[in-house]
């Protein structure tokens, strides 16, 4: 645990709930102070949905803790289970709830003998987990203890059905884009010829989860939610999952090519070929492998960018700039610090440097650093390119009303490409875009970055030197910049001054 006043993930209990909610006829009791109860307000608003929440609140009051907290859990679970009729009820603890070191499984356990509803105490220790994780560990729990439940009952079908059918794993509430990159997956498996057997959790029912293991294989589109999940039915029932994102023209046609690989194996008797489809979909549906090719898109070349999200969005932009666009990417870097050496590996020879950190504030001090020409990251990325005059493109989570677009945004498959190519194209400042500005003055007004995000920096520039700065071309003011401040580094100088600045050039020239 840590106090910061921005967070690239939320608290685990926040992981838990979301999947919790995502599930039909699913209700969640959070066993927590106020303040920790803003989850039902920050869905509402952002999913637009019309019902409510399935989530309470089980407040610790001074009245808990003298007493303790027993009697109110207990009574709130079977009050819902009365009120609301669910098929489960997951009750999840804060972490301050946490600290009162409460016995929550008896709870668990005394509400359960007179509810209806099924009643589990989430699995996660919500001081070494974030949201993301808590969200894989609590989906995982879920489906675990409904399909150990349909196997005592014996009502567990491990049979595959007669047609190709998957799972997709991982989709859920306030996911980035979850919504839009469902439907592209379930059209590109039905044009595919591969049924839908479930999607899980978002809009899922736990009486079926017992249907799972009937898939031929699992879909799991993000690495940051379903990867539990599926590397458990790969080790119970032998079903093989494809983690490979379909994101960007490449990683796509590998996704499909390994769907195709499994439902052969599977499906001896008839021979399926996808590489048809991959060609016509690259060529006629995505434009993106053409926009790679034309004029415009060649105007990017040799414009630096910077990348910052999840590990998933993350490293699928970051190869979808070098690889298939030719963009230069100076930094890349996720915050799913537990997911780093994946994110590493993925990644490799796609950019200069790689940043592993959940501290805002070293991504800012990375991204006045590089100052790059466009920005790709979370919603605190934009807002660091706001103070920085930097163009910046939404692509990972955290969420923001802007991430929950009525028209149709995926990002992943042949769509999603267009929408990705559009969203970089839109990011850059375009060449008479910068031309104008020029002429009209937009760089030469514009105020200078003379230090870092953070208040750790070294260097200050002086009145005079800011002056001379904003007159020199925007094309290369940002390297006149670099070299003084290294200049003033090694001299021993904090202050930069007009002088400061002539003596740099003359050493640089020297």
């Amino acid at each position: 645990m840590k106090l910061a006043y921005w967070m690239y993930a939320g608290p685990a209990h926040i992981g838990t709930l979301r999947v919790a909610s995502s599930f039909k006829n699913v209700h969640a009791i959070m066993h927590a102070p106020l303040g920790d109860d803003y989850f039902n307000v920050m869905r509402s608003m952002l999913e637009r949905e019309r019902d409510f929440t399935p989530v309470t609140a089980s407040i610790v009051d001074r009245h808990v803790l003298a007493r303790g907290s027993q009697e109110k859990v207990v009574d709130n679970i079977t009050r819902k289970d009365k009120e609301e009729c669910p098929d489960l009820i997951v009750l999840t603890p804060t972490c301050t709830s946490s600290i009162l070191q409460e016995d929550l499984q008896n709870f668990v356990d005394r509400a359960s003998i007179t509810s209806n509803s099924d009643v589990i105490l989430a699995d996660v220790n919500h001081y070494r987990v974030n949201e993301l994780q808590a969200a894989d560990r609590t989906l995982e729990q879920v489906v675990r203890y409904y399909l150990d439940k349909a196997n005592r009952q014996g009502t567990l079908n491990k049979s595959i059905t007669d047609k190709p059918s998957a799972n997709i794993i991982g989709i859920f509430t306030l996911g980035f884009h979850n919504q839009h990159d469902c439907r592209e997956l379930k059209r590109l498996l039905q044009d595919l010829d591969i049924k839908i057997n479930q999607v899980i959790p978002e809009g899922g029912s736990v009486k079926n989860l017992k249907n799972l293991p009937k898939a031929w294989f699992n879909l799991v589109p993000y690495r940051e939610v379903g990867l539990m999940t599926a590397i458990y039915l790969e080790k119970q029932f032998g079903m093989p999952y494809i983690s490979t994102t379909p994101m960007g023209i490449v990683d796509t046609a590998e996704c499909i090519r390994q769907i195709e690989k499994h439902v052969n194996k599977l499906n001896p008797n008839k021979t399926f070929n996808y590489e048809p489809y991959i060609d016509q979909q690259t060529r006629f549906v995505s434009q993106a492998a053409w926009f790679s090719r034309s004029i415009d898109c060649q105007n990017l070349t040799g414009k630096k960018a910077v990348v910052f999200g999840d590990a998933t969005h993350a490293a699928s932009i970051t190869k979808i700039l070098a690889r298939e666009m030719g963009i230069c990417v100076s930094c890349t870097g996720t915050y799913c610090i537990h997911d780093a050496e994946w994110f590493k590996e993925q990644v490799q020879g796609f950019s200069d440097e790689i940043l592993i950190t959940d501290n805002h504030t070293e991504v800012g001090d990375m991204i006045a650093r590089i100052e790059p020409s466009a920005i790709f990251g979370t919603q605190m990325e934009r807002h660091i390119g706001k103070r920085l005059d930097i163009p910046c493109g939404v692509i990972s989570s955290p969420v923001h009303i802007q991430n929950f677009p009525l028209g149709y945004r995926p990002f992943l498959g042949y769509e999603g490409t267009n929408q990705i190519a559009d969203l970089v194209y839109n990011s850059f400042t375009l060449g008479m875009e910068d031309h104008l500005l020029e002429i009209f003055g937009g760089h030469d007004t514009k105020e200078v970055i003379t230090k870092s995000l953070s208040t750790d920096t070294d260097l200050t520039w002086n009145y005079e030197s800011q002056l001379e700065l904003n007159k020199i071309p925007g094309f290369v003011r940002g390297k006149i910049k670099r070299n003084t401040e290294k200049f003033a580094r090694q001299n021993g100088i904090t202050n930069i001054t007009i002088e400061v600045m002539y003596a740099a050039k003359e050493a640089l020239s020297a």
